[in-house]
């Protein structure tokens, strides 16, 4: 299906993990076709590589309406933050994007307001963000150094960086299917989670069996393969660390993973 898929021939291609099949396949509106990525990482070149699928697959099969989702987590731990948010903000002006929030941006943000933040940030990828906007801390910063990188990095950020990040959605729903950070908190209502499960749940929700109300989308918590399973998809394939960043294609109650 994907033929630009070839030109990468470092990737491994990966088979979904799969459970039983569901009663009721979740189904998006006639003619539409979404594109998904999440946990991009600073991963700029592997984003773009993925960019080119999503491109070659638009113009082979002409959908009427096809939709990009983005589900956070964009920047920390791989090598290029900048570039990823400077791609993904020319991508926005397409007009046919959906940007969501993860829990790595809602770090960001709150190292920007609370300069106290940024060992606890270091440790979890935010050295590599630093390092994309020219900066680079000392092995431990003391008080003072830190808010002089904070106020560096404010000023290192370009506004539409800054722009974008404040625009950044919870969720995303379309026909069957809702797209999430990291995932809902079983036996709550869809339109009553809260943003911090929406961005950091992880066993509650990977445990639960049950119907969320709709096929959850969701990354955040890195696995193996793909898992396509009854009632949610973690598309989360640890970009950073594995060189592989998963791509998930709907259209109808059809999905594809590659």
């Amino acid at each position: 299906m994907f033929r630009s898929f070839r030109e990468k021939p470092r990737r491994k291609i990966l088979s979904p993990r799969r459970s039983h099949p569901a009663r009721h396949k979740p189904r998006l509106p006639d003619g539409v076709r979404i594109y998904a990525m999440s946990d991009i990482h600073g991963c700029a070149h592997l984003l773009k590589q993925m960019l080119r699928v999503i491109d070659a697959d638009v113009a082979r099969s002409r959908p009427r309406y096809a939709i990009e989702v983005y589900m956070g987590d964009y920047v920390d731990r791989g090598p290029d933050s900048r570039a990823t948010l400077d791609i993904l903000i020319n991508r926005s002006r397409r007009g046919n994007t959906v940007f969501l929030k993860g829990n790595h941006e809602v770090f960001l943000g709150n190292v920007l307001r609370n300069p106290s933040l940024l060992t606890e940030w270091l440790h979890v990828g935010g050295l590599y963000t630093l390092m994309s906007y020219g900066l680079a801390p000392s092995s431990a910063p003391g008080e003072e150094e830190r808010q002089a990188l904070v106020r560096d990095l404010a000023r290192a950020m370009p506004r539409q960086h800054l722009e974008f990040l404040a625009r950044l959605r919870l969720t995303f729903s379309c026909g069957d299917f809702f797209f999430v950070h990291a995932g809902v908190r079983p036996g709550v209502p869809l339109a009553e989670q809260q943003e911090a499960d929406l961005l950091w749940i992880r066993e509650e929700f990977l445990q639960s069996k049950q119907n969320f109300g709709k096929y959850i989308v969701h990354g955040h918590t890195p696995v193996q393969m793909p898992e396509l399973l009854d009632n949610r998809a973690n598309i989360d394939t640890g970009a950073f660390a594995t060189g592989n960043l998963t791509l998930l294609t709907i259209q109808g109650s059809s999905m594809l993973a590659v």
